[in-house]
């Protein structure tokens, strides 16, 4: 078994003779926290939507677990086990959180949500949902709908969805944008939590997140490679410090 669970080789995707991803080669270890940043317009987001099969390659190689996935629509890569943060959330606004997260894991059924089923055969989900609940620390507001939730609530709640189809590799699109510095933490403890017993790609918007979480930072600008390696190997990097960090944020 290969020790790299997602690789890509020359990913490339061009929008009207617009590069925005080019010559792309990513490699995530089994087991790891990997992020993916950037600064505005870099290609991390259309990066992102390749490996989630949401865009086609103009060309390149996406391989999942030794298997090329560049054809396959999202579905069947979600079944694989890669599954993004909202490809599968079931989230519902009027919705209660356990409701939602139970939802949610009807789809280990195979079939579609089931809402004709009855309370006693939903109920029998209850005791994986709220072990999922806990998971995310949204133990005190497990009745409460999920539009009355804060912000950093509802995303731990996006990623108690998903957590739902026991994915063996989560990616996370921006997880903690546009949080306070309170919520930030609160996520960032979870992304490591949930990494322990799988592994996750995460998009990220600021250097300063990723500093404490991951293990290998890619970074790119202008759809290509400019820098990968440990927090401290990419903080340190010249051309980094003038494309990236100079700036403050992405």
């Amino acid at each position: 078994m290969s020790e790299y669970i997602l690789e890509t080789e020359d990913l490339t995707k061009e929008f009207a003779g617009f590069v925005a991803v080019n010559g792309v080669n990513l490699r995530v270890e089994r087991g790891t926290i990997h992020a993916l940043i950037g600064p505005n317009g870099a290609g991390k987001t259309t990066c992102f939507n390749l490996l989630t099969k949401f865009l086609q390659p103009t060309r390149g190689r996406i391989t999942y677990k030794g298997s090329d996935i560049s054809a396959l629509p999202p579905a069947e890569v979600a079944r694989l086990g890669m599954v993004r943060s909202f490809q599968i959330s079931a989230v519902f606004p009027h919705l209660t959180v356990l409701e939602n997260v139970r939802i949610a894991l009807q789809r280990q059924r195979g079939g579609s949500f089931d809402f004709w089923r009855s309370r006693r055969v939903l109920d029998k989900f209850n005791d994986r949902a709220l072990s999922l609940i806990e998971d995310v620390g949204l133990s005190d507001v497990v009745h409460a709908t999920a539009v009355e939730l804060p912000y950093g609530k509802k995303r731990a709640l996006e990623i108690a969805t998903t957590l739902a189809l026991d994915p063996e590799m989560l990616l996370l699109d921006e997880p903690t944008a546009g949080m306070g510095h309170e919520d930030i933490e609160r996520i960032a403890a979870l992304i490591k939590r949930v990494a322990a017993s799988r592994t996750v790609l995460m998009v990220e918007h600021n250097l300063s997140v990723v500093e404490n979480l991951c293990h290998r930072i890619t970074v790119l600008t202008r759809g290509r490679v400019l820098a990968e390696g440990d927090y401290a190997t990419v903080a340190n990097n010249p051309e980094v410090k003038e494309a990236y960090m100079g700036t403050g944020h992405a």
